[in-house]
């Protein structure tokens, strides 16, 4: 850790030794906060260190710190990358520089305000605008580090009033900028350590600092993933700050046989460009299986995401050829669907297993001996008695997909649900109790909670509302299709209309439990 003066800070920036990267966003701080970040500079109150990446590659760089134009770095400085404190190194550089125009309309210069009484919890700096500087009272801290400006401006003071602003003078003359300075030429580490720090939005700054290392004028990563979202909205892709990370995933699996959107940045810039169309028919690829031989036609039916990535790595293919599978890879990718989903297997160790299955992916592809369907796995009918039902969660989307293969029938009519209007945007109102709570609370069968996944099937609410809160025996004569197709194709035994729910959801529950085997490929005694 070292420190850095104000005036250093300054210097280095003109400079051209200290620079925004490309992947950082914009400045984003209000003038307020600006001048709250002064304050607790000349308080001593703490604020942060900066982070600093300094190497001698020069990146593609925004050339701007906030709203100033940056002169070109000089060769013969290492260039000091801002990782962490972009906007205080913005605030403190734009307050305290006399060289550089601003180009923003919403940049105010910060004033000292000496006529108010000094307090350790009320500020004396504010960002104003021309209009609003009184001169009687307001002193700007661009003066701070010009000379011959603060001499003029302090020269008429009454020498209490000079001897405070020298103190201020002082202040921020002597004020250290805690800064941490670490030196690599291995870019991944510089991806991690940047993830780390901007948690809260790794995904889009993961991509843009992959954009600074392949940008070049006729390709734009960014640009590329934006479009590619645009085209796949129909598979329930809605923005990049959403889905980026999935597909900064999917790329990295494609292309360096790793899950981790870090490893991207060992490849060169030409390679990521020259490859991005395996990227694209891998990802495509990927959802047309879902959606032909799983009957999932988006990405929010997934019970796991991450399980579109190995499924991207086997589809990926160069050019416009699509790849060619056979009977026993379908089988081998149906099989490993549904056991990755019935055993949890990306809800820990999420990265070891996507790797772990990349790998197997590959081998597949390549008609190589392959262990991808080989995750152990163990279904009972204890999956669909004890957890409950929540469309949000893993279970409950597992359930809902095994639903899905079926090919249910309306509860009411009989007539073939649209899977593709029922699935891309479902929601709990699609699917209700086939016991109702009320009848279930009237005739205080309480065995089992009434939201259990066994007792839930396809039905729309105005099918629900046909079909009124009363025990099934009653609502069966407003069936009017076919009902033992429809109870067929909800895998509902003919119990439900006994009316006793312990007995019917426990019937239920090794009907589906026996489905789910069969999906996972499972060999039943």
């Amino acid at each position: 850790m070292e420190n850095l003066t104000i005036r250093e800070i300054l210097d280095s920036v003109y400079r051209g030794q200290i620079r925004i990267p490309a992947f950082q966003r914009g400045f984003v701080w209000e003038p307020d906060r600006v001048a709250f970040l002064i304050d607790s500079i000349y308080k001593g109150y703490p604020f942060g260190a900066l982070l600093f990446w300094r190497t001698n590659e020069q990146l593609r760089t925004e050339n701007k710190l906030g709203p100033f134009d940056l002169p070109e770095p000089q060769a013969d400085f290492p260039i000091d990358y801002v990782l962490d404190g972009q906007q205080r190194v913005t605030s403190i550089f734009g307050v305290f520089q006399t060289e550089l125009q601003g180009e923003s309309d919403t940049w105010k210069d910060v004033y000292f305000d000496y006529r108010l009484i000094a307090d350790v919890q009320e500020t004396q700096f504010f960002a104003l605008s021309a209009e609003e500087v009184d001169p009687s009272r307001h002193f700007p801290l661009k003066a701070i580090f010009n000379t011959t400006e603060y001499r003029r401006l302090t020269r008429p003071m009454s020498d209490e009033l000079a001897l405070q602003i020298d103190a201020l003078q002082t202040v921020f003359r002597e004020a250290r900028i805690p800064v941490q300075t670490f030196r690599t030429d291995e870019k991944e580490k510089v991806a991690i350590i940047f993830e780390r720090i901007n948690r809260q939005g790794i995904p889009l700054d993961t991509l843009q600092l992959l954009s600074a290392w392949t940008w070049s004028e006729d390709f734009q990563l960014q640009v590329e993933f934006e479009e590619l979202i645009s085209e796949l909205s129909d598979y329930g892709f809605t923005g990049l700050s959403n889905d980026i990370s999935l597909l900064l995933r999917c790329s990295a699996a494609i292309l360096t046989g790793s899950s981790r959107p870090e490893s991207l940045v060992r490849l060169n810039g030409a390679a990521v460009r020259e490859r991005f169309g395996e990227v694209v028919n891998g990802i495509r690829g990927a959802l047309d299986f879902l959606d032909g031989a799983l009957n999932l036609p988006s990405i929010e039916n997934l019970p796991y995401e991450n399980s579109l990535i190995p499924l991207a790595v086997f589809f990926a293919s160069t050019g416009n050829g699509e790849v060619s599978i056979s009977n026993t890879q379908r089988e081998t990718l149906v099989h490993w669907f549904w056991r990755s989903a019935f055993s949890g297997r990306y809800s820990a160790g999420v990265l070891r297993h996507l790797d772990s299955d990349i790998q197997e992916a590959q081998l597949l592809r390549r008609g190589e001996p392959s262990r991808l369907a080989q995750i152990p796995v163990h279904i009972s009918e204890s999956f669909f008695l004890d957890n409950r039902f929540l469309v949000s969660s893993v279970n409950t989307k597992t359930f809902i997909a095994l639903l899905a293969q079926l090919g249910p029938l309306n509860f009411v009519s009989g007539a073939p649900i649209d899977l593709r209007q029922k699935l891309q945007h479902y929601n709990r109102k699609e699917f209700h109790h086939l016991m109702p709570k009320a009848f279930l609370t009237d005739s205080r069968q309480t065995q089992f909670h009434e939201n259990i996944l066994a007792n839930f099937c396809f039905i729309a609410r105005t099918d629900n509302r046909q079909l009124g809160g009363g025990a099934p025996s009653i609502y069966r004569q407003r069936m009017a299709g076919n009902v033992t197709e429809i109870l067929q194709s909800q895998l509902c035994p003919n119990a439900l209309f006994d009316d006793n729910y312990a007995s019917f959801v426990q019937n239920r529950a090794a009907l589906l439990a026996n489905k789910a085997i069969e999906l996972c490929g499972l060999v039943t005694d």
